[in-house]
């Protein structure tokens, strides 16, 4: 009896081990995912601020084509 409970003790804590190193595996790929994530976010928010600049300077160039296209009163 004592041999089956010893054997059963160490295929749960091989067992327990082996799910520690998961867990460890998957926390790293959350770390990484995230990481990635991240860069994107910041690449799609300088991306947005990069087209309003355009944006902004297109029509700024408009405005000074109308002015000068506009007949003198």
């Amino acid at each position: 009896m004592s041999d089956e409970a010893g054997a059963d003790l160490s295929l749960i804590a091989r067992q327990q081990r082996q799910l520690l190193s998961d867990l460890a595996t998957l926390r790293e790929d959350m770390s990484v995912l995230t990481a990635i994530l991240l860069r994107q976010d910041a690449t799609l928010t300088a991306l947005l601020n990069e087209v309003r600049a355009t944006h902004s300077q297109h029509a700024r160039l408009a405005n000074r084509v109308r002015q000068l296209e506009a007949p003198a009163s």
